[in-house]
């Protein structure tokens, strides 16, 4: 087994979803930031477990013939982009082999029909939105970045190769404004201090900006004075505060305090207009968005006479796109700022046949359907953690004939789509939509149809043990778990170090599973090494 501090020459063969190179020494597995595949190079071994290491590069031998160089001087420590060593045609190709990957192993989907990936023009300041972190550089200036890998610590970066180029002057006057008036960073370790993170929003239609900062408190100090600096900008619309005390990593607060404007931007999209606010969601990268929808509207095959539901509807971007295509458009939403914006949204374009509700979209959904709602057609676009269990429930019981299903997470959709497909659901057509350049992440847009007819039924059996699940069980299965494990780290787990950390986490087991036979038997307990193993896959199935 390899020791720290050696030296070994690796050929890199593939990578993690994270996006570190994977590459052996002797058929010890090492993982490799900034590695990309088909490098050979001197890999300095940083941490050596038993099973697997990780190392970082020390020189390069023979270059890929994907690796590019990457544009930003801050790609290696800062923890925003992971793939800008590999060029844009191999991150396509990385990124629809993981989603066949995890749609496979996680969805137990043999046979994906997986179309090629939709990727963007130009994969570079396409973001629309900016939330930076504030802290404090090392000469104890206030500071403004991303977090470095695997921690909170800020790299400042005056110019990200993803967000507009616009974003820096903004970031300055900011920054500049809390070193004139002494106005402390937020520190997380000790919750003191004011300025937590920075939002900049922009619509690249209108030109319409709107800058909000996190603050642990409810006022700025000379808030008039950045004000009066923030408007000097061309297109500055909308300034506010987003108050957050609470010692989380949840980055906005539920109230919003404006300094200056009308508390939203316009912005259009799908030939609509669309008024957002500090809270609302919005996609990230416009010029793949209105591709995303419209790939989504053909998915669903509207006819004019169905009853669509647009589920984690945001601000109603893609119900009220398709109400023209549509009898009516039932949107949910659980923040009520983001619903006045699609009730909004709606009048102001004149959409008379959408309706927008507030709460759980996995609590609402099947109480309307139980009380009898129509649901012909529906699309989902949920969070990272994917679909609550009593969302799925629903969605079977109301068995509407297409199901659209985005996702910015393929292993929570495989997860999901497991479900749905045991339920009576056939996967028609899956779209990667590369709508993150330079990073590992990845939207993903799914039909499914109803089976119906004699001819496509299907025997099930059931063990009723198996069936005694928690929901945080219910999500993933052991073998699932143990091949993430073994595919990641190289190693085996057992069934009993599995429940031992689910036990940990607090995801009860069965009652009976893994008890010992006698009150006096011991049970060994779970390596460390394997423990952090079996701990990322729970955190990568969205189980903790």
């Amino acid at each position: 087994m390899p020791e720290k501090n050696e030296i070994a020459v690796v050929e890199i063969t593939d990578m993690t979803e994270e996006g570190a190179g994977i590459g052996r020494t002797g058929g010890y597995p090492l993982f490799i930031p900034g590695a990309v595949p088909g490098d050979v190079l001197e890999a300095l071994i940083t941490k050596a477990g038993k099973s697997f290491g990780y190392a970082r590069i020390r020189r390069l031998i023979t270059p890929s013939p994907d690796r590019t160089e990457p544009r930003c001087p801050s790609a290696g420590p800062c923890g925003g982009c992971q793939l800008q060593a590999l060029s844009y045609e191999a991150q396509l190709r990385f990124k629809e082999r993981k989603v066949l990957r995890n749609l496979q192993r996680i969805g137990g989907i043999a046979e994906v029909p997986l179309q090629p990936i939709l990727g963007t023009e130009d994969p570079w300041y396409y973001r629309n939105k900016t939330q930076l972190p504030v802290g404090t550089d090392k000469a104890g200036l206030p500071a403004a970045g991303y977090y470095a890998v695997h921690s909170h610590r800020i790299v400042p970066e005056p110019q990200c190769c993803l967000g507009d180029p616009g974003d820096a002057a903004i970031v300055r006057r900011v920054l500049d404004h809390m070193q004139t008036y002494g106005i402390p960073s937020y520190d997380e370790e000790t919750g003191r201090g004011l300025v937590r993170h920075l939002l900049i929003r922009r619509a690249v239609r209108t030109g319409e900006i709107m800058v909000c900062l996190v603050v642990n408190g409810r006022r700025l100090p000379a808030a008039p004075a950045l004000v009066s600096s923030l408007r000097e900008i061309p297109g500055m619309t909308d300034i506010s505060l987003s108050i957050n005390r609470e010692r989380t990593n949840v980055i906005l607060g539920t109230e919003i305090l404006p300094l200056y404007g009308p508390g939203y931007i316009t912005e259009d999209l799908c030939g609509l207009s669309f008024r957002l606010s500090p809270l609302s969601f919005f996609q990230v990268n416009p010029a793949r968005t209105e591709r995303l929808y419209r790939t989504a509207g053909d998915l669903a095959g509207l006819s004019g006479t169905e009853h669509l539901w647009d589920l984690y509807c945001g601000v109603g971007t893609i119900g009220l796109s398709l109400a023209g295509r549509a009898a009516f458009v039932h949107g949910i939403e659980i923040i009520p700022a983001a619903v006045d914006n699609a009730r909004e949204n709606a009048r102001r374009n004149g959409i008379t046949n959408a309706d927008f509700t507030c709460g759980r979209a996995e609590e609402l959904f099947p109480a309307m359907v139980r009380e009898g709602a129509r649901a012909d057609a529906v699309i989902v676009d949920p969070p990272r953690r994917g679909c609550g269990k009593a969302l799925l429930d629903a969605l079977l019981a109301a068995a509407p004939e297409r199901l659209v299903y985005i996702s910015c997470d393929s292993a929570t959709l495989a997860r999901d789509l497991k479900i749905l497909l045991a339920g009576g659901y056939t996967l028609q057509t899956v779209v990667p939509v590369d709508m993150f350049p330079q990073t590992v992440h990845v939207e993903t847009v799914c039909l499914l149809s109803k089976l119906s007819g004699a001819k496509h039924h299907i025997n099930v059996q059931f063990d009723m043990e198996e069936l005694d699940l928690t929901s945080a069980e219910s999500k993933v299965t052991y073998d699932e778990i143990r091949d993430w494990v073994r595919e990641h780290y190289g190693f085996h787990v057992s069934n009993l170090n599995i429940a031992q950390i689910k036990q940990r986490h607090g995801i009860i087991e069965r009652e009976n599973y893994n008890k010992p036979k006698s009150p006096d038997s011991r049970q060994p307990g779970c390596p460390e090494e394997k423990a952090k193993a079996i701990e990322a896959a729970l955190k990568q199935f969205q189980m903790i």
